[in-house]
C-alpha cells in the first residue's frame, strides 16, 4: 500500500482539486471530478469507476465506512486538514470524513446498450444541473439504460448534478453529445428500430395511450424552451401529461418522471420488467 500524502495547506494539489468544484473547463481538461457521501461513493466503486484519490480527515477517527475504503481502493490516499477538507466539501455541511476523485468516463454513446428492452432518455440544453441529476436519478429507479444530455447544457459532472443523482450517476451511463447528428447516427446503428418519443404540452396523444412496451428514447426539452425544432422534427411521436389543477407546466425533471413512471408501469403489465441492477 503506498504511503499516505499529506496536505495542511492551500498548495497547488489542493487548489486543482478546489478548480473542479466551480470551473467546468478544468474538470473537463482533467477529465476528474469530486464526489462526496457514503452512497455516491460506494456506487462509484460498485460500478467500476476509477477512483484516483481518496482525500480524507488527517486529524479525526473515521468510520468503518471509510478505514476499508482506504484500504481496499486502488487509489491515492490524502490525509488533509480539517478546514481544507471542508472547503471542498458542500457548502453550509460540516466537513466530509471523505472526499474521492473520480475519473470521468468517455462521452461515448457505446455505453449505452440498445438491447429489445432499451429505454433511454434525452435531456435536450438543460440548464439546471440539479435537474440533470434528478432526471438520472428518475432514470435509474424505472429501469432506463442510460442519459444522453444534447447540446449547449449544464454539466453533468457539475457537484449540483452529482448530488442530485444520489449516486444513480454511477449506475446509469450519462452520455454527453453536441448535437442531435451523433445520437441518430447511434440510433441508426443501433440493430433495431428505436422509437424517439418527444414530450410536449401539445402531444398528439395522452402518456397512458402511447405504447412504451417497445424501444424507446424519450425526449426531454430545456426547461424553458422545450425541445429545439431539429428533436421536434426527428421525434417519432410526442406524448403529453393530462394535468388537472391550475398549474400551466412541470419543471422538467418532474417530467421526466411522470413519464418514465407510466413506461415502466406499462413494462410490468406486459410482463417485461425493467431494467435490473446488478
Amino acid at each position: 500500500m503506498p504511503p499516505v500524502q499529506r496536505i495542511t495547506s492551500r498548495n497547488a494539489r489542493f487548489q486543482q482539486w478546489e478548480s473542479l468544484l466551480a470551473n467546468r473547463n478544468k474538470r473537463t481538461r482533467a477529465r476528474e471530478f469530486l464526489v462526496q457521501g457514503v452512497r455516491p461513493i460506494s456506487m462509484a466503486v460498485r460500478y467500476g469507476w476509477r477512483v484516483k484519490a481518496l482525500i480524507f480527515d488527517g486529524e479525526r477517527k473515521l468510520s468503518q465506512w471509510a478505514e476499508e475504503l482506504l484500504r481496499s481502493a486502488e487509489a491515492e490516499r490524502v490525509a488533509m486538514a480539517p478546514d481544507l477538507l471542508a472547503d471542498l466539501g458542500e457548502k453550509g455541511e460540516s466537513a466530509p470524513e471523505l472526499i474521492a476523485v473520480i475519473e470521468m468516463p468517455a462521452d461515448d454513446l457505446g455505453r449505452l446498450r440498445a438491447g429489445e428492452d432499451f429505454l433511454g432518455v434525452l435531456f435536450d440544453r438543460p440548464t439546471s444541473p440539479g435537474n440533470i441529476g434528478s432526471v438520472i436519478r428518475s432514470a435509474d429507479a424505472f429501469g432506463a439504460q442510460g442519459v444522453i444530455v444534447s447540446g449547449h447544457a449544464a454539466d453533468v459532472y457539475d457537484p449540483k448534478a452529482v448530488r442530485a443523482s444520489t449516486g444513480s450517476l454511477f449506475a446509469v451511463p450519462a452520455v454527453r453529445v453536441p448535437s442531435p447528428g451523433e445520437v441518430m447516427g447511434w440510433v441508426r446503428a443501433a440493430g433495431q428500430p428505436i422509437v424517439l418519443v418527444g414530450t410536449d404540452e401539445k402531444g398528439e396523444c395522452d402518456v397512458f395511450d402511447f405504447d412504451f412496451t417497445q424501444p424507446v428514447l424519450l425526449l426531454i426539452g430545456n426547461e424553458t424552451s422545450g425541445l429545439s425544432s431539429a428533436w421536434r422534427e426527428l421525434c417519432d411521436h410526442t406524448v403529453s401529461i393530462p394535468m388537472t389543477g391550475s398549474a400551466s407546466s412541470l419543471n422538467a425533471a418532474n417530467a421526466a418522471t411522470a413519464v418514465l413512471y407510466e413506461v415502466s408501469r406499462q413494462r410490468i403489465a406486459a410482463g417485461r420488467p425493467p431494467r435490473q441492477t446488478s
